[in-house]
């Protein structure tokens, strides 16, 4: 598993949100974005190998970019966001899971475990 994972859950049909399309970026100390890797939900909404298992992130600023437009789309169902962005702060080796609770217009997160 990867340093950094998520889950994808469609609260408004009450299961797992498939086929979205991730990319994680690394904010450098220029203030730039840069695509460090990206990955699809799988059937149960999650994308357990977003990085290479042997990759280790440095401390500093990330974020998840969710399509959402294009995964509504394909739902034929409007949306009000056309893609989710979740910044947050790596400061250690650990694992970090970040979970997307969405919906057409809304989302939440959290830090999961």
């Amino acid at each position: 598993m990867s340093q950094i994972t998520t889950h994808v859950l469609d609260t408004t049909q009450g299961k797992p949100a498939a086929g979205v399309i991730i990319v994680l970026e690394e904010l450098t100390k220029e203030n730039i974005w840069i695509k460090k890797g990206q990955g699809e939900t799988n059937s149960d909404g999650r994308l357990p190998n977003l990085l290479s298992n042997d990759v280790q992130l440095i401390s500093g600023t990330y974020r998840l970019v969710f399509d959402t437009a294009a995964y509504f789309k394909r739902l034929n169902i409007q949306s009000f966001y056309p893609s989710v962005s979740i910044c947050f702060e790596v400061t250690d080796q650990t694992h970090y899971h970040v979970p997307l609770l969405l919906n057409p217009y809304g989302y939440s997160t959290y830090r999961g475990s």
